[in-house]
């Protein structure tokens, strides 16, 4: 009697290895109609989705509906400050202009030190040992560019002309470490603070702009500009923007990094800024 049922243990043992492994072989064979299990799984699988998907994507969708009404309200609320701070900015603008217009009017001279015609030029080279320092462009002394004359692109300031030839040009770029190569400036702000741009630190990739009263207050992100007091430059040239201000060793003036607003390393299409107004300097020629 033992014998027999472990021999019958055996058997289903053995029956049940053969149907797992038929069940197997059918599951990896392809077939054009799937078992009535396999079909009610996959039925009964499907439903359940169908039920849960449309709550689902309600509740995430009412989530994000919330989070966009929050954005929505954070942006509204900086476009407003922005739109307040542009409202100020268009005022002042206005009365400055006005008061530009009476001053001018009052010495006789249509000109200011704004005033300049721009003359497109391309850049023909630029030498890898003087990567931070010239390059040349196609314009000379034959389409009236002179020593001197500021050269921009359409974000900014990005150098002056160091000599001229008959058809050809050398540019000396705000980064050149020339000694004589500085620019008179000033923070555009509430209080107008006057400096120097001479010197660029590679390590930083910015300007340097020195001789800041100690007591001045400049903030990052502040626009520096060109002041037209230098005798070369228009004012109002865009330089670019502070990145970083420090004191000097005795406390007298501070030194700002200013980040360049053109691109120096990528310079293509330019513009020479024929200034209209006489300097001094071209008065006295």
């Amino acid at each position: 009697m033992p014998q027999f049922f472990l021999n019958k243990r055996l058997i289903v043992l053995l029956v049940s290895i053969i149907l797992l492994v038929a069940l197997i072989g059918i599951s990896l064979k392809e077939r054009q109609k799937l078992t009535w299990p396999e079909q009610f799984i996959k039925d009964t699988v499907g439903v359940v989705e169908r039920v849960f998907e449309k709550p689902a994507q309600a509740v995430a969708g009412f989530f994000q509906n919330i989070e966009d009404i929050k954005s929505t309200y954070e942006e509204n609320k900086v476009l407003k400050e922005k739109l307040d701070k542009y409202a100020e900015l268009s005022s002042k603008v206005g009365e400055l202009t006005k008061e530009n217009e009476e001053f001018r009017s009052i010495l006789g001279k249509k000109e200011s030190l704004r005033d300049y015609n721009p003359l497109h030029a391309t850049i023909i080279g630029r030498n890898p040992d003087k990567w931070y320092d010239l390059v040349a462009i196609d314009k000379g002394a034959q389409q009236g560019v002179k020593k001197d004359m500021a050269i921009i692109t359409e974000k900014g300031l990005i150098g002056k002309v160091k000599s001229v030839s008959q058809f050809t040009s050398t540019v000396e770029l705000l980064s050149s470490l020339n000694r004589t190569n500085r620019i008179s400036a000033f923070v555009q702000g509430d209080k107008t603070i006057f400096g120097l741009i001479e010197g660029y630190d590679k390590e930083k990739q910015a300007l340097v702009f020195t001789k800041i009263p100690s007591d001045a207050k400049i903030k990052k992100d502040q626009v520096v500009v060109t002041s037209g007091l230098g005798g070369i430059f228009p004012e109002g040239l865009v330089i670019g923007t502070v990145i970083d201000v420090t004191p000097d060793d005795y406390g007298l003036t501070q030194t700002a990094y200013v980040k360049p607003a053109a691109d120096l390393n990528d310079i293509n299409n330019v513009m020479v800024a024929k200034r209209t107004m006489l300097t001094a300097q071209d008065e006295l020629k």
